[in-house]
C-alpha cells in the first residue's frame, strides 16, 4: 500500500514558497544573473523575509509579499519585516568559478504508471487539491496493492468565498480509481468538522517545509534541500530538475517502469561527485552523457527565466516543463 499527500497553494507553507519565488522571479526579470536565497516565515499578522540577495534589480519586496499573499485568496493585512543581506563572498567565489552553490545529493524520479511520469498516489492527491481553489487545504490518498484507492482524505477551508471550490462537483471523476465505486465509504472529508479559520490566522508557514510534496511523495527518497527562493546556481534546485530530466529520458530510452537518479555535488566544484541511475530497482548505471556542470544545466533547462512562483503554486514536476519531457 502507498500513501501520499498534497497541499493547496493557499496552505501557509505554500504561501511562503510562493512569496520567496515571487521575489526570485522579480530579480530574474531585471537581472538574470541574480543570486538569491530567500526564506519566508509567516503567521498571525506578520510576514518575515529573511535571506541573501545579490542583484542589480530594484525591488519592492514588501509589495511583492503582500500581492502574492492576496493572490493566494487572503485579504487580511500583515506587517512585513525584511532581513536581507548580500550573498556571502566565500560562497560567491566558488559559484563565480562555475562551482556548485552547495554540497548535496539531488534526486530525480520518473515512473511509467501515469502520464505525468509521477507516482499515482501523488497525482491523485494533487488533482484533489487542484479542485480546492484559493483555500487552505490538504488531500491524502492511500492506494491498495492493486493500485486502487483504499481511502482518501480531503480537508478544505470554507472561509466565506467557497464558490471556487470544485471538489464536491468533480468528486465523481475519481470513480474509476475505486474497485467498488464506494467513494463515500472511503472518503474522510473535513474529518474535524467545520473549518473557517485558515491560513496565517490559524497556522504559521515557512519556505521549504513541504519537501515530499514538492518532490515525489514519501515513497521516493528525498535528496537535497528546498527549491523555493533559490536561484539556479543552487544545485538543490537546478540539479534536482536535471535529475528529473535524466530520469524521464532513461524511462523512455530504457523502456523502464521506473528510474531513480541521484546526483551529488561538492560546494565550489563544477563536476558532480556522483551521478547514477537506478533502473527498475535492479540495475545501477553511471550517467556520463549529460553535461552536469551547474552553468550547463542552467543553460540547458533555461533556468534564468522568471518562472518559479508558478512552480511553487502548482508543482515542480509533471506540469509539462522542460524536465518533464523526454528528449526526442
Amino acid at each position: 500500500m502507498r500513501t501520499a499527500e498534497y497541499v493547496s497553494f493557499a496552505h501557509p507553507d505554500k504561501v511562503c514558497d510562493q512569496i520567496s519565488d515571487a521575489i526570485l522571479d522579480a530579480c530574474l526579470e531585471q537581472d538574470p544573473k541574480s543570486r538569491c536565497a530567500m526564506e519566508t516565515a509567516g503567521g498571525h499578522g506578520a510576514i518575515n523575509l529573511i535571506g541573501e540577495l545579490t542583484t542589480t534589480a530594484d525591488l519592492d519586496m514588501e509589495k511583492i509579499a503582500r500581492d502574492t499573499y492576496r493572490e493566494c485568496g487572503y485579504d487580511d493585512d500583515n506587517k512585513v519585516f525584511i532581513y536581507v543581506d548580500k550573498q556571502s563572498p566565500e560562497i560567491g567565489a566558488g559559484v563565480d568559478q562555475d562551482g556548485a552553490g552547495d554540497q548535496g545529493i539531488m534526486v530525480g524520479y520518473a515512473t511509467s504508471e501515469t502520464p505525468e511520469f509521477l507516482p499515482k498516489e501523488v497525482v491523485l492527491a494533487r488533482r484533489l487539491v487542484d479542485l480546492m481553489g484559493a483555500h487552505d487545504g490538504k488531500a491524502q490518498v492511500t492506494l491498495n496493492e492493486r493500485g486502487y484507492i483504499e481511502n482518501f482524505i480531503t480537508s478544505v477551508s470554507k472561509n466565506g468565498k467557497d464558490y471556487d471550490i470544485k471538489l464536491y462537483d468533480r468528486i465523481k471523476d475519481f470513480e474509476p480509481y475505486f474497485e467498488d465505486n464506494d467513494i463515500d465509504g472511503r472518503w474522510y472529508n473535513n474529518p474535524t468538522g467545520s473549518w473557517t479559520i485558515s491560513g496565517f490566522a490559524a497556522d504559521a508557514g515557512v519556505t521549504g517545509r513541504k519537501l515530499a510534496v514538492d518532490n515525489y511523495g514519501p515513497n521516493v527518497p528525498l535528496g537535497g534541500g528546498a527549491f523555493s527562493g533559490k536561484d539556479a546556481t543552487k544545485v538543490d534546485r537546478s540539479a534536482a530538475y536535471m535529475a528529473r530530466k535524466i530520469a524521464v529520458d532513461y524511462l523512455h530510452k530504457k523502456g523502464a517502469k521506473n528510474v531513480l537518479v541521484k546526483i551529488a555535488y561538492s560546494i565550489g566544484v563544477a563536476q558532480p561527485t556522483m551521478a547514477t541511475a537506478l533502473i527498475d530497482d535492479e540495475t545501477t548505471e553511471k550517467i556520463t552523457e549529460y553535461d552536469l556542470r551547474p552553468s550547463a544545466i542552467i543553460d540547458f533547462l533555461e533556468l534564468r527565466k522568471p518562472q518559479f512562483k508558478d512552480m511553487a503554486r502548482l508543482g515542480h514536476f509533471g506540469r509539462d516543463r522542460l524536465w518533464d519531457k523526454p528528449t526526442k
